[in-house]
């Protein structure tokens, strides 16, 4: 894969529509050539505990955030016509469906990409798991701050970029 945007979300609670956090990786011709990230404040608007233990973002984080719609619009012009890439699509892939639906945005049909599934496919039982930390120091990326969206995006574009 040489052109593809790599994204990874951050929920604040159990609603897959709660997204608080987005990062985004722009690869063309196998080269990052933009990055994005931002707060989002969450809709429905409060932080699950076990959330905020992932991720360690909380309410007072994105109180003043742009809500989904105002992030999105700098998003989708970065994005069109790229496949998406995520570390457990199907994850990220809900997200984006349910925020779409929440604030009744239209939702193109956005081409989803796994890099979990990849490698699994790819390294099989060599690795002992297929955690995003896991297979992104399989690729040579040291993911030192994961489970931040922008983070968590670039690892899975190196390892989109490495095995896909």
């Amino acid at each position: 894969m040489t052109d593809f945007a790599a994204i990874d979300f951050e929920t604040a609670n159990e609603q897959p529509c709660s997204v608080c956090s987005v990062g985004v990786v722009i690869v063309r011709g196998g080269e990052v050539v933009d990055s994005f990230y931002s707060l989002i404040h969450p809709e429905p608007e409060y932080f699950q505990w076990f959330c905020q233990r992932v991720h360690g973002l909380s309410a007072e984080d994105t109180e003043d955030a742009p809500v989904f719609p105002e992030v999105w619009a700098k998003i989708a012009p970065k994005i069109e016509g790229l496949p998406l890439v995520a570390h457990n699509a199907r994850f990220d892939e809900g997200c984006l469906k349910a925020v779409h639906k929440v604030y009744r945005m239209d939702y193109p049909d956005y081409v989803f990409h796994d890099t979990l599934a990849a490698s699994r496919r790819h390294f099989g039982h060599r690795l002992p798991n297929h955690q995003l930390q896991t297979v992104a120091a399989a690729c040579g990326f040291d993911l030192t701050n994961h489970h931040h969206a922008l983070a968590d995006a670039k690892a899975c574009a190196r390892i989109a970029m490495e095995i896909m």
